[in-house]
């Protein structure tokens, strides 16, 4: 069984037992979240397409960690005019493992 779930303004599909990466969550380690945004629940060949969201759907999740990505560089140059600018971003992510998938 599969879902495609909406968080952080990113959609993901997701099955049961996977872990993924989203945008930062207000939860702790160890602590149980649900995603209510449920866009499709499929299994096999039949899938249920909500309009937009699956009544009754829902997803729950495992915090496991929460981290921060690899540091990408920004560089602004401009040539010949004596201007360089340097600026480094780390985006915060929270790593959930999927443990279960109802969809109604």
């Amino acid at each position: 069984m599969y879902a495609v779930i909406v968080t952080g303004g990113k959609q993901y599909r997701v099955a049961q037992g996977e872990k993924l990466r989203v945008e930062k969550l207000d939860a702790a380690e160890g602590a149980t979240v649900e995603f209510d945004q449920v866009l499709m629940v499929g299994e096999g060949d039949s899938a249920k397409i909500g309009a937009p969201l699956v009544a009754g759907g829902k997803v729950t999740a495992r915090v496991t960690a929460q981290g921060r990505g690899d540091k990408i560089k920004i560089i602004k140059f401009r040539r010949r005019k004596h201007h360089m600018k340097q600026m480094g971003h780390r985006q915060s992510y929270t790593e959930v493992e999927i443990t279960g998938i109802t969809g109604a």
